[in-house]
């Protein structure tokens, strides 16, 4: 089946005015994924069988707690409890004691990696829903490309726009790497680089205004565009959206 091209979500959130356009997409596709686990996709066998596989990581663990549906939080739960159960069996089952090894001791460390460690770590490695934001995210910065490609308008639209959070500007560099040929990337990667540099010189200045405001000489002058300045330099530094309210069941 032929993937689908998000040039619509792109285009929206290139003109969002968010900081970062990927960080608005994987916000949606976030809450978008935690709606379907907990809606009725989790009475589907299909469903479950990959979550009790792969489970949650602790972010995506406390966002499925804070949206509700207790019954549904209970379904999932039961069944990759009863998957980790069985996992843990079948570790513990043979597991010797052993010394550190002479190497480790000259090494310094008093542990080595066991085998329950190691299963333990696997399986903390994966979630499901991180997984389904990952895969889609990736077909996003395949769509900024075949745009690039193929808009000769498109680069115009990401000039127009607030620039990437260094997140996941780090891996549209990448992406443009893999993904373009020399020529493109050589005028395309000047245009990105100009822009980050614009944007993240427009973040300091707000971050450090808002710092001078708590001068009590500036109590009485204009706050500019800083006084969200804390969220939203978090944001370009990091990605995400630390000042978000709690995402809940809205039904």
């Amino acid at each position: 089946m032929k993937e689908k091209l998000y040039t619509i979500e792109l285009h929206d959130a290139l003109t969002s005015g968010d900081e970062c356009p990927f960080c608005y997409l994987e916000r949606d596709l976030e809450q978008k994924a935690i709606e379907f686990v907990l809606g009725s996709s989790y009475m589907e066998s299909d469903t479950r069988d990959r979550t009790d596989r792969q489970g949650f990581c602790r972010r995506h663990t406390k966002m499925m707690y804070d949206y509700g549906n207790s019954l549904g939080n209970a379904w999932i739960l039961k069944t990759r409890l009863r998957y980790l159960r069985e996992g843990l069996k079948k570790q513990t089952a043979g597991f010797q004691p052993s010394a550190p090894s002479g190497l480790a001791r000259l090494m310094g460390r008093t542990q080595e990696k066991t085998p329950v460690g190691s299963w333990v770590e696997q399986e903390e490695s994966h979630c499901y829903i991180c997984g389904r934001v990952e895969d889609t995210c990736r077909r996003v910065m395949d769509t900024f490309l075949y745009q690039v490609k193929h808009e000769k308008d498109f680069m115009d639209l990401v000039r127009g726009s607030k620039g990437f959070c260094i997140h996941h500007f780090g891996q549209l560099v990448d992406a443009c790497a893999r993904g373009l040929g020399q020529s493109e990337q050589e005028q395309v990667l000047p245009v990105l680089f100009e822009q980050m540099n614009r944007e993240l010189e427009r973040i300091q200045e707000d971050i450090d205004w808002l710092i001078e405001k708590y001068d009590y000489r500036n109590k009485d002058k204009d706050w500019r565009t800083s006084q969200d300045a804390v969220q939203r330099t978090m944001q370009k530094i990091t990605g995400g959206y630390p000042a978000d309210p709690v995402f809940r069941d809205r039904k």
